[in-house]
């Protein structure tokens, strides 16, 4: 049998649930012996700079036999996140709205980015010297 028959064959149910520029797929396959196991891809799609684009995918395989502790692994940490910090999106790249505010910086907080600015990054500011000047 062909690899893309098998494929087609193997998978049994699925889902999709769309997320920004994130797409997850859950697909229920079937093992070679007829039991079913569960895999979640993320596919995240990217921009060249040509403008074409291409997607990065990673692949998490679950069996039957893993699910009541993952399932409660991932409640856990699902519910720590939001006991922690609730359930708004306080990432500025997913706020449709969102508006850049100026924060008053504090003296402190400006030497010490100046300071790990200059070691950090190299000096692009240049000054015009003329030779005769030497």
């Amino acid at each position: 049998m062909s690899d893309q028959h098998m494929s087609e064959r193997e998978e049994i149910n699925s889902k999709v649930m769309r997320a920004g520029r994130r797409t997850y797929f859950f697909d229920v396959r079937a093992t070679k012996a007829g039991d079913y196991y569960l895999t979640i891809t993320e596919s995240k799609k990217f921009t060249n700079e040509d403008g074409s684009y291409f997607y990065k995918k990673h692949k998490i395989y679950l069996y039957k036999e893993d699910f009541s502790e993952f399932k409660d692994n991932l409640n856990e940490m699902m519910d720590f996140i939001i006991a922690e910090k609730g359930e708004e999106v306080i990432s500025e790249r997913h706020q449709k709205d969102y508006k850049r505010e100026e924060t008053p910086v504090s003296e402190t907080q400006k030497q010490v980015s100046e300071d790990t600015t200059q070691e950090e990054t190299p000096t692009t500011n240049f000054t015009d010297v003329e030779f005769d000047d030497i």
